[in-house]
């Protein structure tokens, strides 16, 4: 059997396709993507943490002004409750002398009445020494000008009507007193207390646009520029570095007006309440009747109305015209003596009695 080749029978084999390299462009892609994402979630985390800390700052400079603003007012209002005591002591001194005056007009009442067997002159003289004390009263207790001079005037009528010749030294005397009290301007206290309470009121009307913020009291102007001082880290100049790069391109151009710093409500209550304290200093001092501390609590209100509010407002003007014309006002001026005439009426009347009783006891 002959031997065949049984390879020239079989197939020819087939060579293998090799195998495609899978792409790998899709995944290096989204790898990068991720990247991205978690470097823009580090850096926008960052600014979070950075504003955070910015507004705690700010927080504890807040909370810290307004223990301050509230230390001072409670300052404040026991400097008031001690100048309101002081003020009531005074008057409850001037109440226990009005009371003095008022008994020892009651015992000359009585004496009059007692004295029976006096003529009308000696009535007329005695009616003479009441107002003679009552004018003497009005200008030491009360520092009436208006009312001891009407008093003086009304006890030298008095006197022209009696027949005693033995009053010409007194009323002499009431022609200069008088005089002196005419030569005194008066002081019309009332007047001015209820023109400092008009503008008390006019100090509560105003509000906080007229303040200029950078000067209100308890305002931090410099509060943004200290946390803008902080040295930025590596992200944030990158970032600082992008929106530069960014605000070239794209321009904002705002047209409405400035925005100016709000006032926390703490800081326009203080301004108002440091003026309305001011002014009622300025009462205090009218009722008493110092000038001095008249003169220093306006001159304080003035000067605050001129750094903390926009004088320019129609309003701020105003107040400040009312109290540089209420400073330039004297409230104590020195006081004439007017007790001579008294002394001399009551020597008078000390007189006729001596005489009446003299010649009593030679009839008798």
């Amino acid at each position: 059997m002959p031997v065949t080749d049984t390879n020239s029978q079989l197939p020819a084999p087939i060579e293998p396709n090799p195998p495609r390299r899978p792409k790998l462009w899709p995944l290096w892609l989204l790898i990068v993507a991720a990247l991205a994402l978690c470097l823009a979630l580090g850096l926008w985390n960052w600014q979070h943490w950075q504003r955070q800390q910015m507004l705690q700052q700010a927080l504890a400079h807040v909370q810290a002004t307004n223990q301050s603003l509230q230390q001072r007012l409670s300052d404040r209002s026991g400097e008031q409750a001690d100048r309101l005591q002081a003020l009531e002591q005074n008057l409850s001194s001037q109440q226990n002398r009005m009371a003095t005056q008022q008994r020892q007009l009651d015992h000359t009442a009585r004496e009059l009445l007692a004295a029976g067997n006096r003529t009308r002159t000696d009535w007329l003289l005695a009616e003479s020494e009441y107002l003679l004390r009552i004018a003497n009263q009005r200008l030491l207790i009360e520092k009436d000008i208006r009312g001891a001079l009407a008093a003086l005037e009304e006890a030298d009528k008095v006197l022209r009507e009696s027949d005693d010749i033995g009053v010409y030294p007194v009323r002499q005397q009431l022609a200069k007193e008088r005089l002196a009290l005419k030569a005194i301007t008066d002081v019309d206290r009332t007047g001015l207390y209820l023109t400092l309470e008009a503008a008390i009121g006019g100090i509560h009307q105003l509000t906080d646009q007229n303040l200029i913020n950078d000067r209100a009291p308890g305002f931090a102007a410099s509060q943004p520029d200290t946390l803008d001082e902080a040295q930025p880290g590596p992200l944030a100049q990158a970032w600082q570095r992008v929106k530069a790069t960014l605000s070239n391109v794209v321009v904002v151009r705002r047209l409405d007006e400035p925005v100016r710093p709000l006032l926390s409500p703490e800081q326009s209550a203080y301004a108002r309440l440091n003026m309305q304290l001011m002014l009622e200093e300025a009462e205090m001092a009218v009722l008493r009747g110092n000038q001095i501390l008249y003169q220093r609590a306006l001159a304080k209100a003035r000067q605050a109305l001129e750094q903390w509010y926009d004088a320019t407002d129609p309003r701020v003007a105003a107040l400040l015209s009312t109290l540089t014309g209420l400073a330039d006002r004297h409230i104590d001026p020195e006081l004439p003596d007017i007790s001579q005439s008294l002394q001399l009426l009551k020597a008078r009347l000390a007189g006729r009695l001596n005489g009446d009783n003299d010649t009593a006891g030679g009839e008798s």
